[in-house]
């Protein structure tokens, strides 16, 4: 991350950090001014990860989810809740974890844990975790931080759980394979970056596929499920 290399880890996620606090606790501040495209996303999420969890050919169990930088839990409201029995939120800034409690409505009865932590520091319990769900937010990890954390999912999986990163991607041309914003202190990884950085944790691909039907100003989204 040439663009990175004189950036300190500590600012790098302390201006993160600074940035989403001045951010409204609502949909249309989870999603950048983007809260037309609340719906299509779940839309998208639910039918990748239908086949994992339901049908004959299911291997991974609905028992328990973590939503991985959960904001006020918009995914977790929209697609962990209805589907699995228990969920666990993990957001770095408090105000946006006390706003879920009022958001999930009748679905924070599901909740078990509003974590409050970066996910540089999140560690899941061994064994926990049917289904980790990873999205927009990868982009705050460093490259050292992003290989740990899948590491530590991995642990975090229960037999035949999975892991489900969704992500923007910058094309394979970009320059070093990312792109930095330092508006929000976050990068967008290239495709190829991304897969390498999966690969170099252990962890592989075993699903992939572009989330369709998104304005074409935003960034191509990649979503893949790994184990």
């Amino acid at each position: 991350m040439s663009s990175m290399d004189n950036y300190p880890d500590t600012q790098f996620y302390g201006d993160a950090e600074s940035y989403w606090k001045e951010i409204p606790a609502t949909v249309d501040g989870m999603l950048g001014g983007y809260s037309k495209v609340d719906k299509v996303d779940i839309k998208g999420s639910k039918k990748f990860l239908q086949e994992f969890i339901s049908g004959p050919n299911a291997k991974t169990k609905t028992r328990r989810a973590v939503d991985c930088g959960a904001g006020i839990g918009r995914v977790s409201h929209g697609l962990l809740c209805p589907l699995f029995s228990r969920v666990d939120l993990v957001e770095v800034c408090q105000k946006f974890l006390d706003q879920a409690k009022t958001y999930l409505g009748s679905s924070a009865k599901k909740v078990d844990r509003y974590i409050c932590c970066g996910l540089q520091d999140f560690t899941p319990d061994p064994g926990r975790y049917d289904v980790i769900w990873v999205q927009w937010v990868l982009g705050h990890l460093t490259h050292k931080d992003l290989v740990a954390f899948f590491q530590r999912c991995r642990a975090g999986l229960a037999e035949n759980g999975i892991v489900v990163v969704k992500e923007n991607v910058a094309d394979d041309s970009c320059s070093d394979g990312v792109i930095f914003d330092q508006s929000d202190s976050s990068v967008t990884r290239s495709h190829r970056y991304l897969k390498q950085i999966i690969e170099e944790s252990g962890m592989r691909i075993v699903k992939e596929e572009s989330q369709k039907d998104l304005p074409k100003e935003l960034f191509k989204v990649q979503m893949m499920v790994l184990q």
